[in-house]
């Protein structure tokens, strides 16, 4: 198959999707705006909606298409692309490994479709992430398609830095009112297991903290059992997970701080001492606290 017949199909596939979920509705949009929604060409477009008005699924009234039935499986063509909830499953953490690997930094400008053909997915998944996360005020856009990313300056990261410590506090003071059959128990001991190995590998792998990291707070606050806290460390994986414009000068020694930190935490957890605990949180939040600040000003 051509480059540019697969091309077409996953553009069917996609304005497809996009009609069955009702993001595009009746009567369709102009083909320019078309075109910028999927970041196409008006030759695609044209060949799209001449599909699907042969297709029945499109009538054309004046120069104006209007959806006349919903799509069936048969309309589409097959395992071109992820369904939709995939592709953004896997755009979401492509755009915070770039973050993370410093691929994406502040005064970095980028387009919806570059991102897009990176990471293989549909440029509505891309468009649809990037105006939820602009909520948090780290990119802005400059145009159609064209987004930069955003400095944060101390005041911004105390805030946010307030609100971790919050659902955190409140997350671990659920999390030892657990039951002891829950199976939350288990995984905070296998958590502590593999700090340990870590420990006697980070000088080398201190890198690879920052996945470990977020899966000890992600357990904490999973005791909430509330989504809002889910959807929390989405931003919180950012800038404190992800390291997000943080100096890495000292970056090894403060993974190694962090790494014994977290064992004390875990070690109190799971020995059910519920004020040592909350004590080796805070600390461990105090010190993250201050390290954040330090880099803020030296990067700024």
């Amino acid at each position: 198959m051509s480059r540019s017949q697969n091309l077409r199909q996953n553009v069917i596939n996609q304005m497809l999707e996009g009609i069955a979920q009702r993001h595009i509705r009746s009567p369709l949009p102009p083909q320019a705006a078309l075109a910028e929604m999927f970041n196409i060409s008006r030759t695609t477009v044209r060949h799209t909606l001449h599909y699907l008005h042969q297709r029945g699924i499109l009538d054309k009234v004046d120069e104006t298409y209007v959806i006349v039935r919903n799509p069936s499986d048969e309309d589409g063509f097959s395992a071109l692309t992820p369904p939709i909830e995939q592709q953004a499953t896997q755009f979401e953490q492509a755009f915070f490994n770039l973050i993370n690997q410093r691929l994406l930094m502040p005064g970095d400008t980028f387009t919806e479709l570059q991102l897009a053909q990176r990471v293989k997915v549909s440029p509505v998944v891309v468009r649809e992430f990037l105006l939820r996360f602009m909520r948090y005020n780290l990119l802005e856009p400059v145009k159609r398609g064209q987004w930069r990313m955003k400095k944060f300056d101390q005041n911004y990261a105390e805030k946010l830095f307030e609100l971790r410590e919050m659902l955190e506090t409140h997350a671990l003071n659920r999390f030892l009112n657990l039951a002891s059959e829950d199976e939350r128990w288990i995984q905070a001991r296998d958590l502590l297991d593999r700090h340990r190995a870590m420990r006697d590998t980070i000088a080398s792998d201190y890198r690879h903290f920052a996945a470990l990291d977020k899966e000890m707070h992600s357990l904490i606050l999973s005791a909430a059992n509330n989504p809002f806290f889910n959807q929390s460390l989405e931003i919180i994986s950012v800038i404190f997970h992800s390291h997000y414009q943080w100096d890495e000068s000292d970056l090894k020694q403060r993974n190694i701080v962090a790494l014994e930190e977290h064992m004390a935490i875990l070690t109190a957890l799971i020995s059910r001492q519920d004020v040592e605990a909350l004590c080796a949180l805070h600390a461990h939040l105090d010190t993250a606290k201050t390290s954040m600040i330090r880099s803020i000003r030296q990067y700024n």
